[in-house]
């Protein structure tokens, strides 16, 4: 619907059929289709001159279906049916076309269907109504051969013509009608399910064009590093039997191990509902496994990923968890129709699933090491915020999809805001590398004109003066439905191919983005384990060889170091509790004071709040609009608190001052190692370093914030646990208030936005203090603060475990010579001699990879 179509002459025309004083901006797309409807139906009703009671009943049934009693909505088709009916505006051919100017193809044809519906209802179309919408028909530029089908449709003929039929079911598409309502989407649907389906096309065996080859490539190599790894991992724990090597070598390569066989790509689909996120999964897929529906379907998060077997486990929010049936897997991923249509909100914030784990061996792209995580329309989600963290936890990329023929409404435009920021650990200002935008449903734009301006709207706005994405091929225009019919059938189609470029965008990303980077990780881990092996044996080689040798004072100074080193791992501890202490009572201190000023600012802020959608009409999602700005802004005021209060003026500080010194007691660790390294020719200090520069493997290092402190993540934290996970409860409070207690000023839609607005400021505090009082923040930021501090502490333990088994190794590698004849020692180094040659062959293959990588 184009709105800026319409002139002063249909303002001053609606203004006469309601009796109000309206203005171009009372006109939103839901009233002037309602206003048509009215118009067409009466007109129906009144050309042959006789109204029947059993009319006006069905024509009460239909434009009910566009509102609930006692709303506001319900009083203004009222107002319209007697306006239109006074002034006789369905004789009036100007008039009727000045109301129908914005009205798009499909709304049009859509609206001379609900005459057709009417006219039809006794069984038979009078020959004065038919004519009548032929006649209007032909003003609004409709073919012919549409109502024909329409015709058919109403008095159940089958004999249409197969190409005018697909037309129709192109133009009544539910997802062209997105932009006025959901409850225009649900009409349309139910307009297509009354006239003659489309002849289905036989569906031949499964086959997919799909093809994933980089990501098969990164396999190979992840499970050759797995085949390496199993290798070092059998070389060090022979050599700890043997008293070669340290214990901690054990645990480390482990831990190096578990890393890479989990190592999975998390690939994550988010958007508003009905974009047709789950038929875009099952193209993905290749197989026709998400339910979908026209309607808004996804009611729980899914992971869908390899499996050695088909099974489905659903995880509910107690922690208990159940393998179900498909059949139950359909019901348990999918919100009912009726709220869908009217009750979202409550219905997802009554259910406890948390997740549900759908396991296949046959998916492609699954096969191929990739996780796809399925959402909930998140525009209507009752747990937005919460529900976004957890699909983009240890996410690698994320696929937002839009509807292309209406893209990037306002509240898409904010989830993409939320998205990027959250995919930058907090950070509003830049763009992210890993986030693609997809315009769906390009099947519905036929121009070529049209869908380079749809590529333009979208790439205009992530790639504008503030980008929202970053990289090559991060926008594609496609459709999911036609793509998955292309790929059940064995055929091609144009767009299959423009899917495929869409998929090998994803490809590339997964495997020569993050999946270089993580090989690289993995090559960088195991070559510090079999440097460190390697080292060892060097050292034993020399004390067989007599080169290494230590005296009972220098013995007793090693035992003394680790003793020493004890002390100073309780001692940072010690350290890390005082301040961490410190920090939380600044903390909360600065949280009661932000909280005294925040609802002041959010008061402040909500004056430049906004919703396209009418107090009237879309009174339901004018409401949820403004809880999302609501919970938007409160997200916002608690980043701030977090990234300005907590982190720049409390944590900051405490947490550099807690690495600097942890980095003093490790260097004076490593003071020690020098020592011992120049009397008895050791490089213990060496070995060492390669401990203290694991820490990167968590941090950027000690002395530097780094991604260590994890702001993002401690404000996720945050958010979580202040409630603002309680939308729905909001909405139908303020729901209950406002109904019918701001009386029918029904068109003074800034008042009636106002008081809606205040409403949700007054309850949402309302509910956010209830929840404050019902949780205790001490603990909490106790839990966050402590995991920032803690994982500090864990990594420095961790180096000092590892300095302490090199003191014991040496002592055991000292007794273990002093201990063997001549010819034991002779067969130690042969064996020694063997398994450097192995670690050595292990390097030389790490080093091929890493080749491989670095060609990419």
């Amino acid at each position: 619907m184009d709105t800026s179509l319409l002139n002063s002459q249909t303002v001053e025309l609606l203004s006469q059929i309601t009796g109000q004083k309206l203005t171009q901006k009372n006109l939103t797309p839901p009233v002037i289709f309602l206003a048509n409807l009215v118009t067409v139906l009466l007109g129906v009703i009144f050309v042959d001159g006789t109204v029947a009671e059993s009319e006006k009943q069905r024509l009460l049934t239909t434009l009910y279906r566009f509102s609930n009693p006692e709303s506001d909505v319900r009083k203004l088709t009222h107002l319209m049916i007697k306006g239109v009916k006074d002034n006789q505006v369905y004789k009036q051919i100007n008039n009727l076309l000045a109301l129908a100017a914005p009205l798009s193809e499909s709304e049009k044809l859509l609206l001379i269907g609900f005459g057709y519906e009417m006219s039809a209802a006794d069984g038979e179309i009078d020959p004065h109504e038919k004519k009548y919408l032929e006649i209007l028909a032909k003003h609004l530029g409709i073919k012919p051969q549409y109502l024909a089908i329409l015709e058919a449709g109403f008095t159940h003929q089958e004999n249409v013509e197969p190409v005018d039929l697909n037309e129709v079911h192109f133009l009544l598409s539910p997802a062209r009608f997105q932009e006025l309502d959901t409850i225009f989407v649900k009409a349309a649907s139910d307009m297509l399910a009354a006239l003659p389906a489309k002849p289905e096309h036989k569906i031949t065996k499964h086959h997919s064009n799909i093809s994933y080859k980089e990501l098969a490539k990164f396999q190979e190599n992840r499970k050759q590093l797995e085949t390496y790894c199993g290798q070092i991992s059998q070389i060090v724990k022979d050599c700890n039997e043997r008293s070669f090597l340290p214990y901690t070598l054990i645990e480390e390569i482990e831990k190096v191990s578990k890393k890479i066989k989990l190592q999975r790509f998390r690939l994550a689909v988010v958007g508003e509902f009905s974009k047709g996120k789950s038929t875009l999964l099952n193209a993905l897929l290749g197989e026709e496994i998400q339910p979908v529906r026209e309607i808004p379907c996804s009611g729980a998060v899914t992971v869908l990923k390899h499996g050695i077997q088909k099974r489905i486990i659903c995880r509910y929010q107690n922690g208990t968890e159940e393998e179900i049936t498909f059949e139950e897997y359909q019901l348990k991923a999918t919100i009912s129709e009726n709220a869908a249509i009217d009750c979202l909100s409550d219905e997802l914030a009554d259910s406890q699933i948390d997740e549900i784990i759908f396991e296949h061996p046959d998916l492609e792209l699954c096969s191929s090491g990739v996780e796809i995580v399925d959402s909930p329309g998140l525009n209507e989600h009752p747990d937005r915020t919460k529900i976004t963290q957890k699909l983009l936890k240890d996410t690698d990329a994320v696929i937002f999809l839009t509807n292309a023929s209406c893209s990037l409404t306002q509240v898409e435009r904010e989830l993409l805001q939320d998205v990027k920021t959250q995919l930058n650990y907090g950070k509003a200002n830049e763009p992210a590398n890993n986030l693609f935008v997809v315009g769906n449903f390009i099947d519905l734009v036929r121009s070529d004109k049209g869908r380079e301006q749809v590529r333009q709207r979208i790439e205009r706005f992530v790639k504008g003066e503030n980008p929202i994405v970053a990289g090559e091929n991060r926008v594609h225009l496609i459709s999911a439905q036609a793509t998955l019919e292309a790929i059940l059938q064995g055929t091609e189609n144009e767009y299959l191919k423009a899917f495929q470029n869409f998929t090998q965008s994803i490809d590339k990303f997964l495997t020569f983005d993050s999946g270089k980077l993580k090989i690289k990780q993995f090559i960088t881990q195991l070559n510090r384990v079999v440097q460190k092996s390697l080292d060892g044996f060097y050292q034993f080689e020399d004390i067989l060889k007599g080169k290494i040798k230590i005296s009972e004072v220098e013995k007793q100074k090693i035992l003394e170091n680790i003793g020493e080193a004890s002390g100073r791992d309780i001692k940072i501890k010690n350290l890390a509790e005082i301040q961490q202490k410190e920090v939380i009572k600044q903390a909360t201190d600065s949280w009661t004071k932000w909280r005294e000023e925040l609802k002041e600012n959010i008061t402040q802020q909500s004056k430049h709040w906004d919703s396209l959608h009418s107090p009237v009409f879309s009174q339901d999602k004018l409401i949820k609009d403004y809880i999302n700005k609501f919970t938007g802004t409160m997200s916002q005021e608690i980043d701030i608190w977090g990234n300005k209060k907590l982190r720049d003026v409390i944590l900051l500080k405490s947490i550099e001052d807690l690495d600097a010194k942890i980095a003093s007691e490790l260097n004076a660790i490593q003071s020690e190692f020098q020592s011992i390294d120049m009397h008895i020719q050791t490089n213990l200090s060496q070995q060492l370093k390669l401990s203290i520069n694991g820490i990167n493997d968590d941090f950027t290092g000690f002395g530097g914030i780094g991604g260590g402190l994890g702001i993002g993540a401690l404000a996720a934290g945050l958010m979580v646990f202040t409630g603002l996970g309680f939308i729905a409860v909001i909405f139908a409070s303020v729901a209950a208030a406002i109904a019918g207690s701001f009386g029918f000023g029904m068109l003074d839609f800034d008042g009636l936005k106002d008081k809606i607005k205040g409403k949700v400021i007054e309850i949402g505090f309302q509910k956010f203090n209830e929840s404050m009082n019902k949780n205790k923040l001490p603990a909490k930021l106790d839990e966050i603060i402590g995991s920032v501090f803690n994982s500090r502490v864990e990594s420095a333990s961790r180096v000092i475990a590892q300095a302490i088994a090199l003191y014991e190794n040496l002592l055991e590698q000292q007794e273990k010579a002093h201990s063997e004849t001549l010819e034991q020692r002779e067969a130690e180094k042969t064996w020694i001699y063997q398994k450097r040659e192995e670690l050595e062959q292990v390097q030389n293959g790490l080093e091929v990879i890493l080749s491989k990588c670095t060609i990419i």
